[in-house]
């Protein structure tokens, strides 16, 4: 491999037109519900650390408990159901 920059410019852009390719063609639910399921196992806890991994599941479900129950309130206050 060459040490030349416009041979370095090209494959880096090449390698973010590949990224952006594949972000574009993954299906709009399959990526959503991949990074929701990322995001309440806790995957972005430190390693090793079971007591943030557990605290941070537990925080995540109880929000997303609370939404459930908001909309819920709102749905009865506007008398939709």
């Amino acid at each position: 491999m060459s040490d030349d920059p416009r041979e370095e410019a090209r494959a880096a852009e090449a390698r973010a037109a590949l990224e952006r390719v594949k972000r574009d063609s993954e299906t709009l639910l399959g990526s959503s519900m991949g990074r929701a399921a990322q995001h309440f196992s806790g995957a972005d806890a430190p390693e090793g650390d079971k007591v943030e991994l557990w605290g941070r599941r537990i925080g995540r479900a109880l929000s997303l408990l609370g939404v459930v129950v908001l909309a819920w309130w709102l749905g009865h206050q506007l008398k939709i159901w």
